[in-house]
């Protein structure tokens, strides 16, 4: 009979430990045997502890679960998957994971620690894949793995199928708890105009009667912030408060926030000495925000004062406040002011990422000073030993809204010297700046290569390309555009189908105008339908009207008699194509349509063309057709 491997290790830790000495009287006999069961628990418990931290610092790890994991319980494993996880080691928690999922040694746990700790590994589909492969219930539906599902679905900014997941929680019968509000809360922090969903999500919560905590007030903060709305962070301040919730430094952080959209130093000031008289102390973060406040106020001798008191404490090590203060004086017209502080920060060695130098090089072109741009753009990479996209990318848009074609041309020569790969805000401000100089076709081309590079283009650009290369003939071009669009995972303007239908048209590109029609008829106006089928009965593909008319029919455009007659006209024209005339005549009655008496003429006087005896049966059953529908009505 095979032992298993749990029991040989068992047995070894025990054979190795020191032998129990059994006295030959009863009494001890009997004392002996009772204690045996909680020395063999012992020696069993220190044989896992031993077993786990040889997995702890084991290099071949399916080699050492194959001898050590079948005596290590669930628990001992999910330890094993935190060190791991904690120490960056996501390799051997893929391995340890998948060899628990082999020997089903796991529970909701393992799937949490998993998920949370893979995040950044597994894209949203394999998340949700994974989730869809528990085959324990009780794990599936457990909310805190949906919880690990969600924050890892916000990291991945699929905040759209974080949604989805939890109404499919709501539907198994999951009840959201105060880590998956403010989870989802978090999320509609990271989305354009989050408001709207925090809201919602807000008042569920509330219809729910979960009750709100210091987290859920603080992401909720944050979301007001973010979307500039310090009126409705006040409210939710002021609640929190009521409710006896004590605001900690980063509630009162998120609402000084909320006042720098407006730049309310007033609010800013009161705000902080309530802060204080809570007996909290000001921190890097609040204090970095309120320098904004005052900035955003036009208060800069008070920020000046503000950054001085931020590198007296040690809280200007970095660029940010530097920054902020440099950002607002040089939007404000005082370059001279805004060159001092630059100065000052690079006589001081503080620590940047270039972000300084990106504000300055915009100030400067801002200020049609375009040599002393090129020339802190040229120092910069003295400095820092690289000339990167974000530099770039920053002199490419001041040189753009300058009108300076020169340097824009200098900029994309320097970048293909460098070999710096253009990203999404390059083609951006290329193919805005070429739409405003009315070079479409570059515009053209170069979205072209956005969309070979793997970026999609946003509607609002695409929209006024699409137009302007309308205007200037490019009828092919316009609709390449649009289906970049069209196939993109952009929203789609309703009102585009109609306008490249429109441009289509008047290039005489009726084929490609049919597939628009086709596909988005519910979007385009009767007129705008009626001009498409004219045009394509006149002219259009011959082997197509038999499909156009359906197309038209199926979305509930009712086709009138000129249509058929034009149809009809051109199948005369061409006899070879009388199979397709046929059809269209055999199709007509089952859809309530009838020839009219001009139309049968026209068919009857070249009927020799297409056969006397068949399109004589044909009419007929048209006409026995019609008196039945008109009896019936």
């Amino acid at each position: 009979m095979e032992i298993s491997s749990s029991v040989v290790a068992f047995g070894m830790a025990f054979r190795q430990s020191p032998p129990i000495s059994i006295s030959s009287s009863a009494s001890t006999r009997t004392s002996s045997t009772e204690l045996l069961p909680h020395t063999l628990t012992i020696k069993l418990r220190n044989a896992r502890k031993a077993a786990t931290l040889e997995l702890h610092h084991a290099s071949d790890l399916p080699s050492t679960l194959s001898r050590l994991g079948e005596m290590l319980t669930v628990k001992d494993l999910n330890a094993t998957l935190r060190h791991f996880g904690n120490s960056n080691r996501f390799h051997h928690v893929s391995q340890l994971f998948l060899w628990m999922q082999e020997s089903n040694k796991l529970n909701a746990s393992s799937y949490s620690h998993y998920m949370r700790f893979m995040a950044n590994k597994l894209d949203a589909a394999k998340m949700l894949q994974l989730y869809d492969s528990i085959q324990d219930e009780s794990a599936k539906n457990n909310v805190y793995i949906c919880n690990s599902v969600l924050g890892c679905l916000i990291k991945k900014g699929k905040f759209d199928i974080a949604i989805k997941m939890f109404q499919r929680m709501k539907e198994d019968g999951l009840v959201p708890d105060v880590v998956t509000y403010s989870t989802l809360l978090a999320g509609c922090n990271k989305i354009k105009d989050g408001y709207p969903k925090a809201l919602e999500l807000i008042q569920e919560l509330q219809r729910d009667k979960t009750q709100m905590d210091g987290v859920i007030y603080g992401a909720i903060l944050a979301v007001c912030a973010s979307n500039s709305k310090w009126e409705e962070a006040e409210n939710f301040f002021k609640q929190m408060k009521d409710e006896g919730h004590s605001p900690n430094v980063y509630h009162y952080s998120s609402l000084l926030n909320a006042y720098s959209a407006c730049g309310n130093y007033n609010k800013a000031d009161t705000l902080i000495q309530d802060m204080k008289s809570e007996g909290l102390v000001p921190n890097k973060v609040f204090l970095t925000t309120l320098l904004k406040v005052y900035v955003r106020g036009g208060l800069f001798e008070k920020s000046r004062e503000l950054l001085a008191e931020l590198k007296a404490l040690g809280y200007a090590e970095d660029e940010m406040p530097y920054c902020v203060l440099m950002d607002g004086l040089a939007k404000a017209g005082q370059m001279h002011e805004a060159k001092i502080i630059f100065d000052d920060m690079m006589k001081n060695h503080v620590r940047s990422d270039g972000y300084a130098h990106s504000i300055m090089i915009s100030a400067f072109c801002r200020a049609k000073l375009f040599g002393e741009a090129k020339q802190l753009a040229k120092n910069f990479e003295t400095t820092f030993n690289k000339y990167d996209l974000v530099i770039l990318n920053t002199m490419l848009c001041a040189f753009c809204r300058a009108g300076e074609m020169e340097s824009v041309m200098e900029t994309l020569k320097r970048m293909d010297e460098l070999a710096i790969s253009p990203d999404y805000h390059t083609f951006h401000i290329l193919i805005k700046y070429f739409c405003s100089e009315k070079m479409y076709l570059l515009a053209y081309r170069t979205m072209e290569d956005m969309h070979s590079k793997g970026y999609q283009p946003v509607e609002e650009l695409c929209s006024s390309l699409i137009f302007h290369l309308g205007q200037v003939n490019a009828h092919s071009e316009a609709f390449s555009v649009y289906n970049m669009l069209k196939y993109s995972k952009r929203t789609m303007c309703k009102e585009l189908h109609e306008k490249i239908l429109r441009i289509l048209l008047a290039g005489k590109l009726l084929k490609d105008a049919y597939v628009v029609v086709k596909d988005n008829a519910t979007f385009i106006s009767r007129p705008a339908i009626k001009k498409f089928a004219s045009a394509f009965m006149k002219s259009g593909n011959i082997n197509l009207i038999n499909d156009v008319m359906k197309a038209l029919h199926n979305c509930g455009y009712k086709i009138d008699q000129d249509l058929f007659e034009m149809a009809v006209s051109r199948y005369l024209g061409q006899p070879e194509k009388k199979d397709l005339l046929l059809h269209l005549l055999q199709w007509m009655p089952g859809q309530g349509y009838m020839v009219d008496s001009s139309t049968r003429n026209l068919i009857l006087k070249n009927s020799h063309l297409f056969g006397r005896q068949l399109i004589a049966e044909v009419l007929s059953k048209q006409q026995v057709k019609s008196k039945a529908l008109k009896l019936m009505r």
